[in-house]
């Protein structure tokens, strides 16, 4: 099941939500409620945890925000390989010279709160291709460089893709050095 299509209220159905109270710096009131939210996903196992605000419904966004990272980082679906087209959501995160068809104002970054939806399947078909930059990027139409440029955007999809590199054997993928 693709589990980042679903919208927050679905999402939040499938989890275990619990609330609690920390410790530490955040003002006088921060232990006198419990504001801390942890979100299990139950299919997946996956964990979404915010503490860092005093309202909990600033946590529990943020901790939806961390849980949709948690499950595109490490939940992998075999994507059919046979005569292969990025799916739109994965088309919305690619650069533009690539997905042509996706309008310039539906494009979305790494801190736009959808670029999540399409690093699932981007490392869908990173695994499918045991890691290779070159075989990923020639499915996707673009350049090894643009796909080199779009794991490094978001530094917890660059530890990720190369965590991956590294359990295949391969060395892992270093940044372009800057001008």
């Amino acid at each position: 099941m693709n589990w980042l299509a679903l919208s927050d209220e679905d999402l939040l159905a499938q989890c275990e939500f619990e609330r609690f109270r920390v410790s530490g710096p955040g003002g006088q009131h921060r232990n006198k409620t419990d504001s801390a939210v942890r979100l299990t996903h139950e299919p997946t196992g996956v964990v979404g945890y915010a503490s860092e605000r005093r309202s909990q419904h600033q946590n529990r966004s943020t901790a939806l925000a961390r849980l949709r990272r948690g499950i595109a980082l490490e939940v992998r679906t075999e994507p059919a390989m046979e005569a292969y087209h990025p799916p739109p959501a994965l088309q919305r995160i690619l650069p533009r010279t690539v997905a042509g068809e996706v309008p310039r104002k539906e494009r979305v970054g790494a801190r736009h709160r959808e670029f999540w939806t399409g690093v699932g399947p981007l490392l869908d078909l990173f695994a499918a291709v045991d890691g290779s930059v070159a075989d990923c990027a020639a499915l996707l139409g673009c350049s090894s460089n643009q796909l080199t440029k779009l794991l490094a955007s978001e530094p917890h999809l660059w530890a990720k893709t190369n965590e991956m590199r590294e359990r295949r054997g391969l060395n892992p993928l270093r940044r372009a050095q800057g001008r």
